[in-house]
């Protein structure tokens, strides 16, 4: 298990079996306003869908292929971030996120965010971040341009939300522009 402390309220851990329950109670929470902006909350009906994607996340840490951890606010599970995969040959990422509605506004994702992007080019000596964010969504995007990325253009219909295809915002980092430690 990686365990990440940002500082002493807020730590980034990678999900163990145990975390479905609380995983599952923050996700149907605020199904509503997750399922805005993200494609798996209507699969992710139950403490066995987290579950799943648990065993799929430790599966993703042991092959070394980048890893999804928990956001702790204060001890509490508040969200969830990761690298979607690990590109080792053209050293790159894409970093994804979701905040429970309660924890917004509190610098937490912006703060984990920090981190991921530094662990990357830090710990796996990656060259490029890519962050992608609705265009709509202004919460998520407002994370990478708070932290200096390049907004390097959109991909039209990018990815299928239930019942249509949205844009999204491809966002860009490189190791040579990250500046914040």
């Amino acid at each position: 298990m990686l365990t990440i402390k940002i500082d002493d309220e807020l730590e980034l851990r990678t999900y163990k079996e145990g975390d479905a329950q609380e995983v599952f109670a923050v996700v149907n929470q605020d199904r509503a306003y997750l399922r805005e902006w993200l494609p798996w909350v209507d699969s992710n009906t139950s403490v066995e869908n987290t579950e799943a994607f648990i065993k799929h996340a430790l599966t993703q840490l042991e092959q070394d292929d980048g890893f999804q951890a928990g956001i702790w606010y204060k001890g509490t599970f508040v969200g969830g971030i990761g690298y979607h995969y690990i590109d080792r040959h053209d050293r790159k990422t894409e970093i994804g996120y979701w905040l429970a509605s309660s924890a917004q506004g509190k610098g937490i994702m912006t703060n984990a965010c920090k981190t991921l992007v530094s662990y990357a080019f830090t710990e796996y000596k990656l060259n490029r971040v890519e962050i992608h964010c609705a265009p709509g969504n202004r919460r998520s995007r407002a994370i990478p341009e708070r932290l200096g990325f390049t907004q390097e253009g959109v991909l039209r219909e990018a990815a299928w939300l239930y019942d249509h295809f949205v844009d999204h915002v491809v966002y860009g980092m490189l190791a040579r522009e990250w500046h914040i430690s």
